[in-house]
């Protein structure tokens, strides 16, 4: 994509897009958030430190946490990309742009409590997870079938 494109779509909720144009676009930050989840996955086993089996400066568990503050920061590009062009096929559809943001703020919400909740598991529950996955999965469908697949309004 060119420069101009990368702005258009993702640095800004101004304008309109099509459903083609959403479609790809969205599968394309889908696509990045997961090959960067998967980086996550092969070092988070790297984060697990014992002084007492290891040394002070592991260069591993240090290089998992690098990862890790890049990933966070990642994360929260691209929810604020995925945000920017939602609202923009909202526009289209003539629905509020607010919602937009909705995917992005549940998928960060879930992530919060399945990182949380096994640290505190005497005070929230699994079911706060799986409300909170229940409540992920079912605005993700309706933002593909709505923002993907239905035509704008005139």
């Amino acid at each position: 994509m060119s420069d101009g494109t990368v702005h258009f779509l993702f640095r800004s909720d101004q304008g309109r897009i099509g459903a083609p144009v959403w479609r790809r676009n969205a599968l394309y930050l889908v696509l990045i958030a997961a090959a960067l989840t998967g980086g996550w996955l092969l070092v988070a086993p790297y984060t697990h430190h014992d002084l007492k089996t290891s040394a002070f400066f592991a260069p591993l568990t240090i290089a998992a946490f690098v990862y890790l503050l890049l990933y966070a920061f990642a994360v929260l590009f691209l929810a604020i990309s995925f945000t920017n062009l939602s609202a923009k096929r909202l526009r289209d559809r003539g629905e509020p742009t607010g919602l937009g943001g909705l995917v992005p703020l549940l998928a960060l919400f879930a992530g919060a409590a399945h990182w949380l909740q096994p640290q505190v598991s005497d005070v929230v529950s699994i079911w706060y997870v799986v409300g909170l996955d229940v409540l992920l999965v079912a605005a993700t469908g309706w933002t593909v079938v709505d923002l993907g697949f239905r035509e704008g309004r005139k």
